[in-house]
């Protein structure tokens, strides 16, 4: 079966179940876009363009981190670099320069806006900040916008990095001010991850730090292989090994991969096979027969009470996953987007246990 065709099929499937917005809509948004233009698909283009003139005036917005989901975030602005959407040029570059200024913690992070005196920073926000300037700064050769975008992703980088074993946590200061979360959270490590992949993709290849950039891409690519299981998949505690696989970070995670052996930065000899196998993990594990989706953790941010706010047993016992989560669409449609991009053009129907040793 086509990846294309898997794309279209599962994005059906979660506009059918909802108003699609808010981070993880977009992401999907942009999962379909980056599907439109790959296959040069006219029909798909037109979807792509009614989808995102809704934005921002005929979607009930939620409140929002990032006022850029209002237009569609990272969506809207590759439908403008793409030339899908050529007249939102104005639009992307007002909510680029609106993220410059947003508020940051002592350190230089975005933080949470709602609450900005308690300096609350998760992983989550690279996606939504590394994003949008890696595409604002390629659209409009800005260096601002790709030096924000490094800076921001090298320093949540940096901030959640687990040195015993180069995994990310996910949250600082909600579980008591200077304190981290103590998990490897599968989703915040692929947020992480196509934070960087993102900057990498968009970044021309001599602009300064670029060179930083790779190396904790590589960095991180590296640290998250040893823990890919049997069926392809990474875990929702990453290394704990009775957590169950966790569909949407293992996207993200595998969104990546494809990414960094297409721009040769990663080795081939031992992250190629990793990558075919997730592919092939995904279409078992995470999507089903009807293009519903399984074992994507719901929204999960800092989780628990009192003393087990943060811990490892919050992240696995607290937020188990559930068929159609939807925070599984997007990551999943820009991992078979990259498996496309690979070469991997015919692939076993979801849900049929593609080969899985």
């Amino acid at each position: 079966m086509h990846p294309f065709e898997i794309n279209r099929r599962l994005y059906e499937t979660y506009e059918n179940l909802e108003e699609v917005k808010h981070y993880y809509g977009i992401l999907a948004i942009y999962g379909l876009a980056r599907t439109a233009v790959e296959s040069e698909d006219e029909q798909l283009k037109q979807k792509v363009r009614a989808i995102l003139n809704r934005f921002p005036d005929q979607i009930d917005h939620p409140t929002y981190n990032f006022p850029s989901y209002r237009i569609g975030g990272i969506a809207r602005a590759y439908a403008n670099l793409s030339g899908l959407m050529p007249e939102s040029a104005a639009l992307v570059r007002e909510y680029a320069d609106e993220l410059m200024t947003a508020p940051r913690d002592p350190d230089g992070i975005v933080k949470n806006p709602h609450r900005p005196a308690e300096n609350l920073v998760w992983i989550d926000c690279a996606m939504a900040a590394c994003c949008y300037l890696a595409i604002a700064g390629k659209t409009f050769n800005h260096p601002a916008y790709f030096n924000e975008g490094i800076q921001q992703g090298l320093k949540m980088y940096n901030l959640f990095r687990d040195p015993d074993n180069g995994l990310l946590h996910q949250a600082k200061n909600f579980n008591g001010p200077g304190r981290l979360s103590e998990d490897h959270w599968s989703r915040g490590n692929g947020w992480g991850f196509i934070a960087l992949t993102e900057l990498l993709h968009y970044l021309p290849v001599d602009f300064p730090g670029r060179s930083d950039v790779v190396d904790a891409f590589r960095r991180h690519a590296v640290a998250m292989l040893p823990f890919q299981t049997r069926r392809g998949m990474w875990r929702q505690e990453i290394p704990l090994q009775y957590s169950y696989e966790e569909s949407s970070g293992t996207a993200l995670i595998l969104y990546g991969y494809g990414i960094g052996l297409r721009l040769g930065l990663l080795e081939p000899f031992y992250f190629r096979p990793a990558f075919e196998k997730g592919i092939r993990g995904l279409l078992s594990v995470a999507i089903n027969p009807d293009f519903s989706t399984e074992n994507s953790c719901p929204g999960c941010l800092c989780p628990g009470e009192g003393d087990e706010k943060g811990t490892v047993k919050a992240y696995v016992t607290l937020k188990l996953p559930y068929r159609n989560e939807h925070h599984s669409f997007g990551p999943i449609m820009l991992a078979l987007v990259e498996a496309y991009k690979n070469g991997m053009t015919d692939l076993p129907a979801p849900g049929r246990n593609p080969g899985i040793q």
